[in-house]
Order: structure tokens, then sequence, then C-alpha cells
């Protein structure tokens, strides 16, 4: 990794073009610069091969782009002005965020383009955009700076220039060739207006830089070859606990299949998965009875219909509808829950549980079950499940009458507490209620919501107060309080996976030396594990779900998942919370301990560095308590605070309370969490929430608060009980 002033160094002693100290004519510039700009091809997208722009940054093989033209998981390789073309061997860094990326080539004395200040840019000022739009390489195009801009709470530098397809990823050059931005997106407003990054945010990820080689970079989104066989082409990805697809296959309807490998179960038995479309011209759902080639049943929305088919082969005379049925119950545009049960010579499908096909059939009688979408439809599937017997979709009794005396409460604590547990349907038919009752739909969301947080902060107490915190379990139910969709047991068993991984991989009676050096190479070298640089306050790096998925998180995020991975090969890791940044520290069987920064990859750290890390980052002195190992309630709640420090910058007061309530769950005596709470539940007009923790405050009287003004909030929560 080249630090900032390796690369200066690097474009001093290399063969880049210096700027010009006047301005420059448009061709004199163009041919200046061209050398230095690159196509970058991206390759196994839905539709082929497709193209963006780059530009060579240091003489060594490092290239500048935008991450939206590497996507993620893609091969990658980039052409240069001369037509040598080269592979990528490394994504060297990239900014979700800020929409940029490095990436790496083995190649060396490239030409690079000069860095210059975006900060200096007059608005009228000359500027030129180099780029390979809809594939027509090389071309030039001028302009002016029409303005700064912030879009999406990034700054831009708006410019009069056309951006077409391919310009992504370009130079923005001023008119003495230095790059002042790169070029990002097109104006939907009109066909001359472009916008680009300015080339100030690129300079981060130039000085710490977090390289992913590209056999890890591959595997991002990607579904488990163990777990998914995948039949007809098109691009399947997961993320999050769910899996899109986009694209069509090559065959006849663009046909693509997504098989489960997992044991199907004899007859009878049911399968289910909740689909949306983006096009209600295309069709995706559930296939069942798979031979792993052509022949299989569908039942899946097509049209704004359900239809039912039997594939008989790979062409449409092969292929017979068995049903095309309008259904009621059916919501375009919308997650919508597919359901098959399949019994001998019988076929039973509904959808949002409403009954849509009772059908006779025994042509194919077993096979694989899995999804399927067809021709040019962005399909999302999630909850996809098979067994004997799936729960239905149906609402406790009572629940409506329930969720009425909740809502004139106005969801009190107290109301919150007759309601059944928060589960898919309950919130299923909470929201269903919603549509119906146009003026209640945002109580009956909210409803909803506090439902699924109590059902998730329920389990989170459950899981903290068990004899040993299972801390994969505890930071995931945090990250399920803002995601109902975290699939919480497959990203536990994926964590289980890493460790099984890393601990086949070690030789027989490996030292502790031995596994610790294979634990850093195989999270942060072969698998792209790496620290947060350009959205280091977003809150996907605090939820573990998404570090798992993204593989980039905050320090505490990447220093629990490092314990756990750790644990499975017998090392004992214990965290570390030094003010402003968590570390952790192996403790061997013999031997001193070994703090380590799991942040930057695992390097190793000194006393004195850790004494310099609190001093830049508190301004005092290192003391003996940094040092201590932290709890894992202590880890958790940390883990909480960040979050609720990103909510405080927002002035997301439901986020707070959501957080509040979480450090509650995870340790119930804390006096802090409690007064936090109170205070948070005042302003969200849960008075008897707040009535709660003012008599628990009262009757522990734990260290830190002010219970004289504890008493005060006593006195007027009575006042207010008393003139309702």
């Amino acid at each position: 990794m080249l630090p900032l002033l390796a690369i200066l160094l690097a474009h001093a002693a290399g063969p880049h073009r210096a700027a010009s100290d006047v301005d420059l004519p448009v061709e004199e510039l163009a041919r200046l610069a061209r050398p230095s700009v690159v196509v970058v091809h991206v390759s196994g997208r839905a539709r082929g091969e497709a193209l963006g722009t780059g530009f060579v940054i240091s003489p060594d093989g490092l290239i500048a782009t935008n991450q939206h033209v590497i996507g993620e998981g893609r091969a990658l390789s980039v052409e240069m002005a001369d037509g040598s073309r080269h592979d990528v061997t490394e994504v060297h860094a990239f900014d979700r965020k800020n929409d940029l990326a490095i990436l790496r080539i083995n190649a060396k004395n490239l030409p690079c383009l000069p860095l210059g200040d975006a900060g200096r840019l007059r608005d009228g000022q000359a500027v030129v955009a180099l780029g390979n739009p809809r594939g027509f390489k090389y071309s030039v195009v001028a302009g002016v700076v029409s303005g700064r801009r912030e879009l999406d709470g990034r700054p831009m530098i708006q410019v009069a220039i056309p951006i077409e397809p391919g310009n992504s990823g370009g130079p923005l050059l001023d008119r003495r060739g230095r790059v002042v931005g790169v070029v990002t997106i097109k104006s939907m407003v009109t066909d001359n207006l472009g916008f680009a990054m300015p080339i100030d945010a690129l300079r981060p990820l130039i000085a710490k830089p977090s390289p992913v080689p590209m056999r890890a970079w591959r595997t991002i989104g990607v579904l488990d070859p163990d777990e998914w066989s995948l039949v007809g082409g098109a691009s399947w990805r997961q993320r999050a606990g769910r899996i899109s697809v986009e694209g069509a296959g090559p065959g006849f309807g663009g046909r693509s299949l997504c098989l489960s490998r997992r044991p199907t179960p004899a007859l009878p038995f049911e399968a289910t998965v909740t689909v949306k479309l983006d096009d209600e011209k295309g069709a995706a759902g559930l296939v069942f009875h798979a031979d792993g080639k052509d022949r299989h049943y569908g039942f899946y929305p097509s049209g704004g219909k359900l239809r039912l088919v039997r594939f008989g082969g790979a062409d449409v005379f092969s292929w017979k509808v068995l049903g095309d049925k309008d259904s009621s119950a059916y919501r375009p545009g919308e997650w919508n829950t597919l359901r098959v049960r399949l019994e001998k010579g019988r076929l039973r499908c509904w959808v949002n549980g409403e009954p849509v096909y009772d059908h006779e059939d025994d042509d194919l009688t077993s096979g694989q079950v899995g999804l399927a979408k067809f021709r040019e439809t962005v399909a999302e599937f999630k909850q996809f499940a098979v067994a004997r017997e799936l729960p239905k979709l149906a609402a406790p009794p009572g629940l409506l009458a329930l969720a009425d005396k909740a809502l004139a409460s106005g969801l009190s604590a107290g109301s919150l507490r007759r309601m059944p547990p928060g589960k898919p349907a309950t919130l299923a038919a909470l929201r269903e209620r919603a549509r119906e009752l146009e003026r209640q739909a945002e109580q009956i969301r909210k409803l909803a919501v506090a439902l699924h947080q109590r059902e998730v902060l329920g389990e989170l107490a459950a899981a903290c107060a068990a004899p040993r915190v299972d801390l994969v379990h505890a930071a995931l139910l945090v990250a399920r309080l803002d995601n109902d969709e975290i699939d919480v047991e497959a990203y536990r068993a994926e964590v289980a996976r890493l460790g099984r991984k890393l601990k086949a991989s070690l030789p027989d009676k490996a030292t502790e030396a031995q596994r610790l050096a294979a634990l850093g190479r195989f999270l942060f070298r072969e698998r792209g594990f790496h620290g947060s640089r350009g959205d280091y306050y977003n809150r996907s790096n605090s939820y573990l779900s998404e570090v798992i998925d993204d593989r980039e998180g905050l320090p505490i995020t990447l220093s629990l998942l490092y314990i756990e991975v750790a644990r499975v090969v017998g090392l004992e890791i214990e965290g570390v919370g030094l003010p402003g940044h968590f570390i952790v520290r192996h403790v061997p069987a013999k031997g001193p301990a070994q703090l380590i920064d799991v942040f930057e990859a695992g390097q190793h750290l000194s006393r004195a560095d850790a004494a310099r890390i609190v001093k830049e980052r508190s301004g005092r002195d290192l003391e003996p308590d940094d040092l201590k190992a932290v709890t894992p309630k202590e880890l958790l709640t940390r883990l909480t605070s960040n979050l609720m420090g990103v909510a405080r910058r927002e002035r997301d007061l439901p986020g707070l309370l959501r957080y509040a309530e979480a450090m509650v769950a995870i340790d119930p005596k804390s006096g802090d969490a409690r007064g936090m709470r109170v205070g948070l539940r005042f302003q969200s007009g849960d008075l008897d929430g707040a009535g709660e923790d003012v008599d628990w405050l009262l009757a522990n009287k734990p260290d830190g608060i002010d219970l004289e003004r504890v008493e005060q909030m006593r006195r007027y929560l009575d006042k207010v009980k008393r003139e309702k």
C-alpha cells in the first residue's frame, strides 16, 4: 500500500505530465492527457461487457474511476490508449458514498495525470472531460463549471458538459491539464449537464487504501455455490438477506433459474418466497420439481396475473400454461408472498395467503426447488423457505381489535404489552389494514415497527442475560432493530463458516503465532475485510450484517468479527476500548499479550502506539484503565452508542429512542441508559414509558443520576395524568 507521500514521490519520479503554467487549447490538452486515460472493461454483467472510464494516478499501476463503474464482484480489466489490456489485480480502495474507486494493474512507468485543487474552481471556468461515452473510446468534450452543488449529502461540481454512459470515471481537467474532478453522473433534467466528484475526495483513498485482491472482490455479493446452482444466465446477487437478479437468460423468454442445493423433502411439502418485480410486464417467482436443466413447474406473477406453468423443455412449444388468473390479493409493484404445496399428483398455490390454484398434475414428480425470472425484469426475493409444512400467512385472532386499542392509547408501553408477537404474519396484516384505512396508515406502520422492535429487544435482552453472551447474535439483533428483513441465523451461520474455512486451512498442530498470522491473512487479504475510510459514520458500518456483506466496517464491528472467528481456531482475543478507537488484544497461553488494530488490517501495536492513538483521538495521555479488556456488554453498548451518535447528528428522534431501548436491553442495570431513555420517551410522547423509567431510577438510585431532577419529572408526570 502506498501512502500519500509515496504517491506524490511516484508522481515526481515517474513519467507523469506536469501541469502547464498557462491555459492550453483543448486539442493540445486532449493530446497530452489521452495516454493517461483508460477504458475500464467490466465483465460478467447481465448484458455482457460494460465500459467505463478511468485515468492513471500513479506510474506503478493505480487507476482512478467510479465505484459504480466497477460494481461488485465483477471481473475487471483496463485498456490503455496504446491498445494494451491488463487484468485488474486488486481493488486498491473504494468509497461507496462518494462513488470513487482505485484499481491496481500489473504495469510500470505509466503516464499519470497531475491532480489539481477543486477548491480553486470558479463558476464559469473552462473545463474538459475525457471518456468513452456509449463505447466511443477516448472522446473529448469541453464546457464550463456551472456551480457547486450538494447531491445526496455529497459536494459535487456541476458542469455544462453532455455526459453519457461510459463517461463515468473519466477525468475532469482544468485548462492547465490538472484533474479537478471525476465525472460521475448525468443530469436527468437536460442533456448538456453533468456532475463530477471533486478530486479532493480521492485523496483519502490514496492516503489510506484498503486493498481487496480480485479473488476476494469477485466473491462480494456472489451466491454461495454450496447453497445455490444457477441455470440459464442472468446476474444473480445476494445482499442483506435478499437475492436480486437482473438481465435475461439466452434462451426463449429470457428464462433464468436459481435452484436451492439443499435436499428437497419427500412429498408432501411446501415452498414459499416473497418477491417484488420492477416491471409487471416481466415475471419472477417460484420453481419446483426442477431437473436442473429445462424441465420444471413455475408459479409466478406475470403481466399482473398469477401464472402456473409446466416447462417441458427449452422452447415455447414444450411449455404448457396450466393457469393464468387475476387475483385481488396480488399487489403490483409491491412485495408479494407466493406459496405452493406439492402433493402426489396435486399442486396448490397461494398469493399473500389467498388461494389461487388447486391443480391436478403428475407429469413431473420430483426435483429441486428454487427461483426463476423471465425477460428483462429486475426482481428481488426474500424469505425463501422449503419445509414439510410452512407457517400460514394468517394474523392472530383479534389482532385488529387490539390494534385499534393500541392506536387509541397512542402506542403506550402498556398497550404494546397486550399485543401478540411481531411475527411476519402480524406485520403483514397490519400493513394491509393501513392500505384499507388510509387515514390511519402512518399510525399502523408505527405500530408494526414498535412490535418488531419489542420482539427484537426481547431477544436482545435474553441474549445479553445468558451466562455467555454470543456477541455475533447480539450484534445482529442490534442491526435487526433497523431492518426487520435481516436473517439473523443466516449471518450467524456465515460467521461460523468463516471460522471453519480458516480452521480447515491451518496445518496440523499449528502454533498460536501461526494461527494469528493465518487469521489476519484470511480476513484482510483473502476475504477483503477493511476499515471504512470515505464514509466512516454511515450506519451500515455499525450493522454487523452489512459489514459481513460489504467487508467494510468500523473498528468495533471489525474487531467483533475478528474476535469471534479467532475463537473458532482457539485464539483468545479480547476487545480494548481505547478512547475514540477500538482495538483488540491477543492473550497467548505463554508470553506477552499483543495489541492489534483490526481497522488497519491487523497491524500490531506497541503501548507507545496506543498512547499516540489516545493522544490523537482524545487529547490526553494513555491511562491504565484505557487498556482494560471490555466485557461483552460494554462492547455491545459501545457499538450501539455509535449508532446513537449518527442518529443524534441526523436529529433522528425515533432512532435515538430505538438505540436507547437497545442499551437498556443490553444492560438493564445501567443508570445512564435508563436516564437517556426516560428523556427520549418523554420527547416522543410516551409518558407511560417515561414514568416506568422514572420509577426505576427512584427505586434503584444509580450513581451519576440527578435524583432531584428525576423526582421533578415524577411530579410533572403525575400532574399530567391527573389533568387527563
